[in-house]
């Protein structure tokens, strides 16, 4: 039986059995490569992507749990064109060194500058308590979500 999701804006359908982690719908079935396979528990943060608006470890979600909601991705977040104002900034800050991490970082951002438009560095830092990045770039990531505040207040 087919099962159709919203994914960025757009209708997608899926053979996998409703039990399947979402995580593997979008990288196998709709080769959204963006959200990454980490520990497959639910605690580096690699696979995180919006669940209509709110930030949701794709591992951990069955694709038979979502129903009409919308899911966001990081290609779902801007265009090569026009990149998201934290795209943009992650970009110019070098805020990635290997990148395994950073889509996560990223949508978890996005999750935090939904709720606090104005974050402070501490509130950046407990938003991204629960994403891991061993490369050791918190601090440019931290920077570059600072920076993306003061760019999205400029469009």
């Amino acid at each position: 039986m087919a099962i159709n999701l919203r994914v960025n804006g757009q209708i997608r359908r899926t053979n996998a059995k409703p039990e399947t982690p979402l995580l593997y719908v979008l990288r196998n079935d709709f080769a959204l490569t963006g959200a990454k396979f980490g520990c497959g528990t639910s605690d580096c943060g690699a696979c995180t992507v919006l669940l209509d608006g709110e930030a949701v470890r794709a591992c951990a979600v069955t694709v038979g749990e979502i129903g009409n909601a919308e899911i966001t991705t990081v290609e779902g977040l801007g265009t090569p064109d026009k990149l998201h104002p934290l795209q943009q900034a992650f970009i110019d800050l070098q805020a990635a060194q290997c990148g395994y991490c950073t889509s996560g970082m990223i949508m978890a951002a996005r999750n935090l500058l939904r709720h606090t438009p104005r974050p402070t560095e501490k509130d950046v830092r407990e938003a991204l308590a629960g994403n891991l990045c061993r490369c050791g770039v918190h601090n440019r990531v931290v920077r570059a979500i600072l920076r993306a505040v003061e760019l999205s207040g400029r469009s």
